[in-house]
């Protein structure tokens, strides 16, 4: 597959082609990002049980007619090339993840699987020969399929089950492996659970299977937390962080109602997960709270579809971090609508997204003030924590080597790092390009 990520960041970043005054400083971590089922293949080889997405590209074919992950990059038996990739573009970490049911192909602790150990101890060590810092994701979205029978993230006995798996990885890998990342995106995975359609699980219960999984995922966040914080910090001396998705919502126009609205689009992105994890007071942020309520009692409900956490579960939660993970990608403007966006279960944020078309840079979408504006948020909204920008980068159907858009993206958007991290005091500590190489987009597969 070609490193065209790759290859558009060496001539970006190591070359110097930045057009910002400033640079980044010596301890800055460059490098690039992947994830398991995306890159490795090997879907049945060497012991690895079946994920929620082996189970939905094998049953439901019709929704991932552009390929599944069954051979993908082939990362499995190729990691070296992908590490000598990382090599030629200078790369100081690599986010990958590390696939569960590779590791525990039902999910249980009971079913260790030590070929799969043994992969990814050769991604590791492969990693460190070449002087690259691994920056490993725990869950990555391939929950093992045995987990998902048992009810998936909606079911709270997966916070003992993550509990067990992340006790394995550090184990195992946390004597060489010093950044980790709990969960990949949580408000995009949840959505698994708010729709039967191409996302795995697949499961039909909008507005409510999400927020179910929501507080599952916070709770086993902070329980591998807590984990290293009890057994393994003292030894292993590593940062455990969970990593958020946040696309900018700027308001439409200057108006007390697109204001708002941005607001809500903000928080029931980033807030949702950010809050409880990053904020002085923690749970939810109350603007969620009181939504979601109002919008159940109209429906005719007795109590909230979003479930409280409890005090207990929010003080523990609460502080959670020992940085701050962030993916981006674009900006939308917002204004309100009843009728208005619902990917990711947002339809409770009761918002309409649109983008401007002054934003076209050759025919493409680019709003490089918008990270420097999220980044400005975190920092305000979370006492200015350490930023890793763990996925950053454009996705587009071409194949062509001679990839000026991602040039252009990428210098842009880095502008806007250095012009938050100089002029605006924001502290960010590392930056991986999605991806480093041409990976299977999930359910549109290689289109």
């Amino acid at each position: 597959m070609a490193r065209i990520a790759a290859a558009v960041f060496l001539v970006t970043v190591v070359h110097g082609v930045l057009a910002s005054n400033y640079s980044f400083p010596e301890d800055f971590l460059f490098g690039a990002a992947t994830a398991a089922y995306q890159v490795e293949g090997a879907w049945n080889e060497s012991g690895k049980g079946e994920s929620i997405w082996d189970r939905l590209a094998h049953q439901h074919p019709e929704w991932m007619t552009s390929g599944n992950g069954d051979v993908a990059d082939d990362s499995y038996h190729k990691y070296k090339e992908d590490v000598q990739a990382l090599v030629n573009i200078s790369a100081k970490v690599y986010r990958f993840s590390i696939s569960w049911p590779r590791i525990m192909p039902t999910g249980d602790i009971t079913s260790l699987n030590q070929a799969g150990i043994d992969h990814y101890n050769n991604v590791i060590n492969e990693l460190l020969d070449n002087d690259i810092q691994p920056l490993v994701t725990m869950y990555h979205w391939d929950l093992p399929q045995h987990l998902q029978d048992l009810g998936g993230w909606v079911n709270p006995i997966l916070v003992e089950y993550f509990e067990d798996y992340a006790r394995v990885l550090f184990t195992e890998f946390g004597d060489r492996v010093k950044w980790w990342l709990t969960f990949n995106e949580p408000l995009v995975f949840s959505y698994g659970y708010s729709i039967a359609a191409a996302f795995a699980p697949s499961v039909d219960a909008p507005g409510v299977g999400n927020y179910l999984a929501s507080a599952t995922i916070l709770k086993a966040h902070a329980r591998a937390y807590h984990l290293y914080d009890d057994e393994f910090r003292a030894k292993q001396n590593g940062r455990v962080s969970i990593t958020l998705n946040c696309d900018w919502s700027a308001p439409k126009t200057d108006s007390d109602e697109d204001k708002a609205a941005a607001l809500r689009a903000n928080q029931f992105t980033l807030g949702i997960y950010a809050h409880p994890i990053y904020s002085a007071e923690g749970d939810y942020p109350a603007i969620i709270k009181e939504q979601v309520m109002n919008l159940s009692l109209a429906e005719g409900r007795t109590r909230s579809r979003l479930p409280e956490l409890g005090e207990k579960w929010v003080n523990y939660i609460r502080g959670t971090h020992d940085f701050f993970g962030l993916n981006h990608y674009s900006t939308s403007l917002v204004s309100p609508s009843t009728n208005g966006t619902t990917l990711f279960g947002l339809s409770d944020a009761q918002i309409l997204e649109e983008t401007d078309p002054n934003w076209l840079v050759n025919g493409t979408t680019m709003v490089p003030w918008g990270l420097r504006a999220l980044l400005n948020w975190v920092k305000e909204e979370y006492n200015n924590p350490p930023v890793f920008i763990t996925e950053n980068g454009l996705g587009q159907a071409s194949k062509e080597l001679q990839d000026n858009n991602r040039i252009t993206y990428y210098k842009l958007y880095l502008n806007e790092v250095l012009n938050a991290m100089n002029e605006d005091n924001c502290t960010v500590i590392g930056y991986t390009a999605w991806s480093l190489i041409d990976t299977l987009e999930w359910s549109a597969g290689y289109s």
